[in-house]
């Protein structure tokens, strides 16, 4: 089993991991475009989507699920105990969200999130269903991804509780939730008001 040393260096690359700014270079790549001074300011697949367009948040989907999963998938084959495994899950997601490659900006932290907790916990798999019938339903991203968190958490510390996952990856998915939460705090005050974009609403640019 990798010692301390080799534990730290895994939560620090898995940090790096997390902060490439796969949105911000989309934006680059497709006319010089920053979002962070544009839409929501996100770095994430949903500001993509409004700004970019379908083709683009795919991609950018893909890669910031990536960005959150194959950490926890390499520090799992290597061997590193599970406190370790969900250390560097909550460090590739807090990387996406405050990217020190983009002056500690980013995304609101769901499709890297998504990966994570998929990858430390497959269950996870179980609320995306309802997550895209709150999605279709409402047309808010951003209620699907807070109920999706919460369930997300709900079901690990149930799975912990009756002794089926170990507590340690619970609790990073808890945090993994709470961040999502956090960076959706904007989203929440305007779902409150009535204020909240829909998916599909562009944005001019």
């Amino acid at each position: 089993m990798p010692g301390p040393l080799a534990g730290i260096a895994l939560v620090v690359t898995s940090f790096l991991i997390g902060s490439i700014p796969w949105g911000y270079v989309a934006g680059k790549a497709s006319g010089s475009i920053d979002l962070r001074t544009v839409g929501s300011g996100g770095t994430g697949a949903t500001n993509v989507l409004r700004t970019l367009g379908a083709r683009a948040s795919v991609v950018v989907a893909v890669l910031d699920i990536l960005k959150g999963a194959l950490p926890v998938v390499f520090a799992t084959a290597v061997g590193f105990d599970a406190a370790w495994v969900a250390t560097a899950a909550v460090a590739a997601v807090a990387g996406h969200c405050w990217s020190p490659f983009i002056g500690f900006k980013g995304g609101k932290g769901v499709a890297t999130g998504a990966g994570a907790a998929i990858a430390l916990f497959p269950q996870v798999l179980l609320v995306v269903p309802i997550m895209a019938v709150v999605v279709w339903t409402t047309k808010y991203v951003s209620l699907g991804s807070l109920t999706a968190a919460g369930l997300a958490t709900l079901l690990a510390v149930g799975y912990a509780a009756a002794g089926m996952l170990d507590w340690s990856t619970a609790i990073a998915i808890l945090a993994i939730s709470l961040i999502i939460t956090i960076r959706h705090e904007g989203n929440i005050r305007r779902l409150l008001n009535g204020s909240e974009r829909r998916i599909g609403e562009m944005i001019s640019t």
